[in-house]
């Protein structure tokens, strides 16, 4: 009598397997769809995107300078590579959002407490750094490079080259701004606990400024202006340890 119920658990896990795959399957088909319809509606707008993203450089630009392409094909694909970025960067919550839904389901109670947060903070602290790096950053940044352009040299950057930087500095920034979120994970996970955190203030000082000067374009400027902000959002992810892990956690 035995035989017949263990041959049926193999099948039992093997139709919970398939319904998993089912679920994952439409959660993907659903936000694929979303990041396509963005696209769609963010492609007879293309041009006009890249005219707002590239305002931080043309404004600084010398009298008569300007953007080229030298490609044949730059003047059409950069705009739509750049509508596609930007449909991915809206579309984003809905795509963590069915990420979530799928996921959560297998978290115990103290996991989603604690993942809930974090993923939210995630993604807003994504956001900020890349609208730091747009509206502050990148201002300083082109300032600084027009300034110390050679006396007859005239400065003009293919479309496609400004657009690729442009996307490295939004996601260094950030990458760089889920500072708070990385040691939340850090902490919960026991590999350093709040003292030990508070005693290596001056060491995440020190990589702070290291991240920036590797990361930010060769001016002191825009070095400070990202080493600053990490060093704050490290004192706000201390904050957000005391807050959200428990001692026992937090102890290694």
């Amino acid at each position: 009598m035995a035989a017949p119920e263990q041959e049926q658990e193999p099948d039992a896990v093997e139709e919970g397997l398939f319904s998993h795959l089912i679920e994952l399957r439409s959660r993907l088909m659903r936000a694929i769809v979303t990041l396509a319809l963005v696209l769609l509606a963010l492609i007879p707008i293309a041009n006009r995107l890249y005219a707002e993203l590239a305002a931080p450089l043309v404004a600084r630009l010398p009298q008569g300078a300007h953007l080229i392409a030298t490609e044949v094909a730059s003047p059409f694909v950069t705009p739509l590579k750049l509508a596609f970025y930007a449909a991915l960067f809206i579309s984003m919550p809905m795509i963590l959002y069915q990420l979530w839904s799928f996921v959560s389901p297998g978290l115990y109670k103290h996991e989603k407490r604690l993942a809930r947060p974090l993923l939210a903070a995630a993604l807003v602290l994504f956001y900020t750094g890349c609208a730091f790096a747009y509206f502050l950053v990148l201002p300083a940044a082109f300032r600084f490079l027009t300034a110390v352009t050679p006396e007859g040299v005239e400065m003009m950057t293919d479309i496609t080259h400004y657009l690729d930087f442009v996307m490295l500095m939004f996601f260094a920034f950030g990458l760089c701004f889920e500072v708070p979120v990385a040691v939340v994970i850090l902490a919960a996970i026991g590999i350093v606990n709040l003292q030990q955190l508070r005693d290596g203030r001056r060491y995440a000082v020190v990589g702070a400024f290291t991240i920036a000067a590797f990361i930010t374009p060769p001016d002191i400027t825009s070095m400070i202006m990202l080493a600053v902000p990490m060093c704050f959002l490290y004192e706000v992810g201390l904050l957000a340890v005391r807050w959200l892990v428990k001692p026992a956690a937090a102890t290694p």
